[in-house]
């Protein structure tokens, strides 16, 4: 079977169920596992990913207005690797390409590559896209197995949480403050702790610091949608907002790689779970960092 995969989560979906060898073509964003790297890109976005947070949200919102996709794919290119399912996702479009898009395009493809569109908002729905994604490469067991052992790994971490859940607030974005939604409350659940800010499945809220602050957090993880620890870091070293800086002066601040353990609605959010408690704890992991 010939797989391209339009989305970091189903990518790596698809390489622990077995199926690396299926990857024929992969978007922009795909950066795991490392191996990945020699497949074709077949995204890119006009968004500078290096631009901080205001300019990024505000490019966003332009291209988003102009009715300008925020995420192109590179029509030829796929047609040229002639692929026999294509998967993406119809949650974000900042995250992948817009879910109407890849349907249009498949009609028009001969022989039509089957479509596979994610969908998880929750853990279980993260379940359920890992099945979906192991019927479609003929990997039932694998899928099966795999959800099983990432089950077992949240029992494992439920036995280790903290007697007293802390209040935690979860953000996702700096400027404008975003607090994290789907499958973010589901995950701080798990590691033991309440999220104050989100319900399971609900979307990530743009949510003013002084709102923040009356919610009491207990706990701060900012968790950067496709941000990593060291860039995180630096966003919140820029962060100049007076209120921001009462709420981070509220509670323990932890920084999170959203990129790798909280963006990706994929096996992975299971380590991100394993990070969330160790913070509730204060000990520190690899992609974990304490801020203050």
């Amino acid at each position: 079977m010939r797989v391209v995969s339009l989305l970091p989560a189903a990518t790596e979906m698809v390489v622990a169920l077995g199926g690396a060898d299926d990857l024929v073509g992969v978007s922009h964003e795909c950066d795991y596992p490392p191996a990945v790297a020699r497949l074709p890109r077949l995204t890119a976005s006009p968004i500078d990913s290096s631009a901080p947070s205001a300019s990024i949200d505000a490019e966003v919102r332009r291209l988003r207005a102009a009715g300008r996709p925020v995420i192109a794919l590179e029509a030829e290119a796929l047609a040229r690797l002639a692929p026999d399912l294509l998967i993406t996702q119809g949650l974000c479009e900042v995250c992948a390409v817009a879910d109407g898009a890849i349907h249009r395009l498949a009609s028009v493809m001969r022989p039509a590559p089957a479509v596979l569109s994610l969908t998880a908002t929750t853990l279980e729905g993260i379940w359920n896209d890992i099945r979906a994604v192991g019927r479609a490469l003929h990997r039932v067991p694998h899928a099966e197995a795999l959800v099983a052992g990432l089950r077992d790994r949240l029992a494992h971490l439920r036995a280790g949480a903290p007697s007293v859940p802390p209040r935690v607030a979860c953000v996702e974005w700096l400027d404008p403050p975003y607090l994290a939604g789907h499958w973010v409350p589901d995950m701080v659940a798990a590691a033991g702790g309440v999220d104050v800010g989100a319900t399971a499945g609900g979307h990530s809220t743009v949510t003013p610091w002084t709102a923040v602050l009356e919610l009491r957090p207990e706990l701060i993880v900012v968790m950067l949608c496709g941000f990593d620890v060291s860039r995180s870091c630096r966003e919140l070293a820029a962060l100049a907002d007076p209120e921001a800086a009462r709420v981070l002066a509220l509670a323990p601040v932890w920084v999170l790689d959203g990129n790798a353990f909280t963006s990706r609605p994929g096996p992975r959010v299971v380590d991100g779970a394993e990070r969330l408690q160790a913070a509730m704890h204060g000990r520190t992991l690899s992609g974990l960092a304490r801020w203050s």
